[in-house]
């Protein structure tokens, strides 16, 4: 069985960027590997996706919300993660933990519910390695560009500061299981901490090269 590496954090943290190079380093060595994304690597996925990067005048309540993404999670489970992880390592940017940082600590539900539904959508893919990349609110906004019409960039910044909150206590109640980068970094100095942290667990992996 391989590997399942998430990748998290806020707005404008530079989560893409960070998945492609890493991408690249496992391809290089001939790790297999799957690149995915959350909501979206399947086709039901990449709708739901769609509608919520759509705010438009569509109200959607927190549960309804959290439920869209465990729809777009489980299908992703089905449909990816599992055919991933038998032939190698899956790299997914966003996983389950969006949900308890996003519609938990942003949104206000209690996060030890979203965990049982996570449990539930995920049938127990855990990751191994959650890459936190850690940026203040304001800092990852004006990366971004300023508030504009997705559905979490425009969000008020208080909201985003909760979602942060909430990921650094998930990283600090599982510290072997996060490794938390600051993304004001230059991103070759990003990419060289997570290469450092990652390298030791594919050697195991079968097509890694020694």
């Amino acid at each position: 069985m391989g590997l399942l590496i998430a990748f998290e954090g806020c707005e404008g943290c530079g989560k893409s960027t960070q998945v492609k190079r890493l991408w690249s380093h496992l391809r290089r060595l001939g790790v297999p590997v799957t690149i995915t994304r959350e909501p979206g690597g399947t086709q039901l996925g990449n709708r739901i996706r769609t509608l919520l990067k759509r705010r438009g005048d569509l109200e959607i309540s927190p549960l309804a919300e959290l439920f869209l993404f465990l729809s777009a999670r489980q299908q992703l489970c089905t449909k990816v993660l599992r055919d991933g992880k038998e032939q190698g390592l899956v790299v997914c940017d966003r996983y389950a933990h969006s949900s308890v940082a996003y519609q938990g600590y942003g949104r206000g539900l209690a996060p030890a519910m979203i965990e049982r539904l996570n449990a539930i959508a995920t049938e127990g893919h855990l990751p191994d390695l959650v890459v936190l990349l850690d940026i203040p609110p304001e800092v990852g906004l004006i990366r971004k560009g300023g508030p504009n019409g997705d559905h979490f960039e425009g969000e008020s910044l208080a909201f985003h500061e909760r979602v942060r909150g909430g990921y650094l206590k998930m990283a600090q109640d599982d510290p072997d299981r996060w490794l938390v980068v600051d993304a004001e970094l230059p991103p070759k100095e990003v990419e060289r901490i997570i290469w450092e942290k990652v390298s030791p667990l594919i050697e195991g992996i079968s097509g890694a090269a020694p």
